[in-house]
């Protein structure tokens, strides 16, 4: 800090502050005037000025950047000054992801956040443990959201997608939210490659864990592993190489690509009907000759030879 005044160079929040303050005086306004006119109180706009205090969401931003004529520079600045809020490794794996040509991903729990529609990720964001205020839960909402713009850009990177049959059958967020998601993911089965590991797989290397594989544009990879509270970033070689065959042997033990989008498109239909109903149903299936086979979405779980 110097002459009192914070180091734009520190962080992407001082630096953010410090544009926001620099265009503001531009337009010869105090932090009263400019907090009249994005509605928020004037020790908001000092705390934002400074980098102390909670971060700007990302509709206040968005309010901010108009107000000052930023064209655009404080809307993309948000991102990162969001992901500081992070641990290093978190801010190491999103900045990779930002810049890889392919992202190979086995889910082991939930549908993966490029996939998923706005309510099924505030449901799924909603209940984690870090959550502290509903402002921090739409942050991480919106952050999840503008994720996915990358993948309608020309250089969107190649996504491969392994998903536990768990993800299709554990409920989140209500039926229709359910419902929703999995028309969405059925429709991703179009445009990238989606397979679902069923349960008869039986065990294997990533159980209990998901797992994310990055490749960059020097052709270089690297390995994200990811629990409920925790996750690890591996760049090493040899590291590395044991998870890309860990997730060689998901994909091979996963249904075909047709028989996946199946699968999913079942599971969907599913959560049409109420709870009480899809466990009737159920119950009625394990009833018809065969009915191990049966999945609780009411299809016929398809014979798969690994590797087909």
């Amino acid at each position: 800090m110097a002459n009192g005044r914070p180091d734009p160079s520190t962080s992407m929040a001082v630096l953010f502050g410090t544009h926001l303050k620099r265009l503001r005086e531009l337009r010869g306004w105090s932090q009263q005037e400019l907090a009249g006119k994005v509605f928020v109180t004037q020790s908001r706009i000092a705390q934002i000025e400074r980098a102390s205090g909670a971060r700007p969401t990302a509709e206040l931003t968005a309010a901010l950047d108009l107000a000052v004529g930023a064209g655009g520079l404080l809307n993309d600045l948000w991102p990162y000054v969001y992901r500081e809020s992070f641990p290093d490794w978190t801010r190491r794996f999103m900045q990779l992801s930002a810049e890889a040509v392919a992202i190979r991903e086995y889910a082991a729990h939930a549908v993966p956040g490029l996939l998923q529609t706005e309510p099924y990720a505030r449901a799924v964001l909603r209940v984690g443990r870090t959550l502290t205020s509903q402002q921090l839960l739409e942050e991480r909402v919106t952050f999840r959201m503008t994720r996915q713009d990358r993948l309608q850009r020309p250089d969107a990177p190649t996504l491969c997608m392994v998903l536990d049959e768990a993800v299709l059958a554990r409920p989140v967020g209500g039926d229709q939210t359910m419902r929703e998601q999995l028309i969405r993911l059925r429709q991703a089965c179009d445009q990238h490659a989606v397979r679902v590991l069923p349960f008869a797989s039986g065990a294997h290397a990533m159980m209990g864990g998901s797992l994310t594989i990055l490749t960059m544009p020097d052709g270089s990879q690297v390995a994200y592993t990811e629990g409920a509270d925790h996750g690890q970033l591996f760049e090493g070689p040899t590291e590395v190489a044991t998870f890309i065959r860990a997730y060689d042997q998901l994909r091979a033990d996963s249904l075909p690509r047709a028989m996946s989008a199946r699968m999913i498109s079942d599971a969907a239909e599913g959560y049409e009907h109420g709870r009480s109903e899809r466990r009737a149903l159920a119950r009625k299936q394990l009833q018809q000759p065969g009915g191990r086979q049966l999945r609780r979405s009411g299809g016929r779980l398809p014979r798969h030879r690994p590797g087909a």
